[in-house]
């Protein structure tokens, strides 16, 4: 068999296996969805609701029909049972981390936590998340386009659901949705009143060098950035939180570990100096070694819950939840 054959078999192997995780993840998130309902149900009125975000950044062929369309995805929609409907509750927009990934159950815990202090929550499966196939998931605009998304999820909840006070409004996100909860207030001021980063993902050039090659790969990727840092810096500074710290003008709190084995401190580090450096009001907490790592504050530890009431109580001031 030649060469050319076994690279044409290859292929149509890598694209069997591509399909057949694709065909996975959405089983998986399929048995996600009965699981909040298992674990929610009783507290809160879940719904999941098809909202549309701005038109993909690249489009192969721009005169072809339905091309420049906005681009459609899910988003969660957390709200909590009871409420008197003639009163306005703030809402919390929590998108979830992840190159590639989703709103999963895990995250129950800390939704359940938020509703009961009367928060609504709308967690968007922005652009880049799996469970809902190929072509969601090769629109990624790590940084760009996806973070817009979450954004719309945002204004969707105001527009929509009548108990949302507009006017308190928080974003709250871990990792990659801290990157998430970073540049909607740097890009959103006006629109948020509180955000929380946890051990965000701040700085993607310093991260693109003390990761692997493997992941460099995943953002040089036709379907991602398209080109390494190496090729155009600037465009990766442009994405990253700490190259941007002048935008700030939303109470913010950061949190990090210096044992994160994802984010390393040093990224969240730049960002604070670079907050500091441009003579920005907010708090922050560096971890000492917390257990746990980069999920060390979402456990359900005495350390996390601890930190989380931490969270809770600077949201709280400035989005006054009925049951604090």
């Amino acid at each position: 068999m030649s060469d050319p054959d076994h690279k044409k078999i290859l292929e149509e192997l890598k694209g069997q296996q591509d399909r057949m995780m694709h065909i996975f993840q959405g089983l998986q998130k399929s048995v996600d969805d009965v699981l909040w309902y298992h674990r929610l149900g009783d507290i809160a009125v879940i719904d999941k609701v098809r909202i549309t975000g701005p038109p993909p950044r690249n489009t192969p062929n721009p005169t072809a029909q339905g091309a420049g369309n906005p681009v459609v995805f899910w988003s969660y929609t957390f709200t909590p049972k009871g409420l008197d409907e003639s009163q306005k509750y703030p809402l919390i927009v929590f998108p979830h981390g992840g190159v590639h990934s989703n709103m999963g159950s895990s995250y129950a815990h800390i939704i359940g936590e938020l509703i009961r202090q009367g928060y609504l929550v709308v967690a968007p499966e922005y652009r880049g998340s799996t469970g809902y196939g190929a072509k969601l998931y090769d629109l990624i605009d790590y940084g760009g386009l996806e973070v817009e998304d979450t954004y719309a999820a945002r204004n969707w909840m105001v527009e929509n659901n009548g108990l949302v006070d507009p006017d308190r409004v928080g974003i709250m996100g871990w990792s990659h949705g801290g990157l998430h909860a970073l540049l909607n207030v740097f890009d959103h001021p006006d629109d948020y009143q509180a955000a929380f980063a946890g051990v965000p993902v701040s700085d993607l050039v310093a991260r693109m060098g003390y990761k692997t090659q493997k992941y460099r790969d995943l953002y040089s990727a036709d379907h991602h950035i398209g080109k390494t840092a190496y090729e155009d810096v600037n465009e990766y500074r442009r994405r990253s939180p700490a190259w941007n710290a002048e935008k700030l003008r939303t109470p913010l709190l950061i949190h990090t570990n210096t044992t994160d084995e994802d984010v390393n401190v040093l990224e969240v580090e730049h960002l604070i100096k670079s907050l500091k450096a441009a003579g920005k009001e907010f708090e922050y907490k560096i971890f000492e070694e917390a257990p746990g790592g980069h999920v060390f504050d979402r456990l359900d530890t005495r350390l996390a819950k601890e930190a989380r009431t931490e969270i809770y109580s600077f949201l709280a001031r400035y989005l006054h939840p009925p049951n604090p």
